[in-house]
């Protein structure tokens, strides 16, 4: 029987992998899509909006996020709780609000990634659809799946949970 071989997050931090664009999910390893400039300005935005906005959150920008025992994302930005992030990983009970910018990977995002935020109990997850023009923001996670989506178009505004008194417009 052939089987796939699924590694530990010990093991990957082990593996000799480029800097950027590998993710591992459940112990199997993502080579990323590269960053086309649409994504790269809109994240700029968002986090120049994010660091404005939220001083009193550390906000990542493409950094790891550490799901044990098998999963290291680089979710394209995170709105943190302060920590001691010099000595370790983000994990999800540090995560405030976490954003996908998804130009070609919707699918993956939605269908691979999304599922893995709710059973990690995060509590709020934003996918910008690019192409779509639509912001898709999941709340209130429950088992693999989220209990509310919002779908937000163009002109919008939305306020992250954490901090419900701060209404943003996505910088299209």
């Amino acid at each position: 029987m052939v089987r796939p071989y699924r590694f530990s997050l010990e093991e990957f931090f082990k593996l000799p992998l480029p800097e950027r664009g590998v993710e591992l999910l459940k112990g199997e390893l993502y080579q990323m899509a590269p960053i086309g400039p649409k994504h790269a300005y809109l994240l700029n935005r968002l986090n120049r909006l994010f660091v404005e906005r939220f001083p009193q959150a550390i906000v990542q920008p493409q950094g790891p996020l550490l799901i044990p025992p098998d999963t290291y994302l680089e979710p394209d930005l995170l709105l943190l709780r302060p920590g001691p992030y010099a000595e370790r990983l983000p994990n999800p009970e540090d995560v405030l609000l976490l954003v996908e910018l998804s130009e070609s990977t919707l699918d993956y995002d939605l269908g691979r990634k999304l599922p893995l935020y709710a059973q990690a109990g995060i509590p709020e997850v934003w996918v910008v659809d690019l192409p779509g023009y639509r912001l898709l923001a999941f709340r209130g996670p429950q088992g693999d799946h989220y209990r509310e989506q919002l779908w937000l178009s163009p002109g919008e505004r939305v306020a992250p949970l954490a901090f419900p008194e701060t209404l943003l417009e996505i910088p299209w």
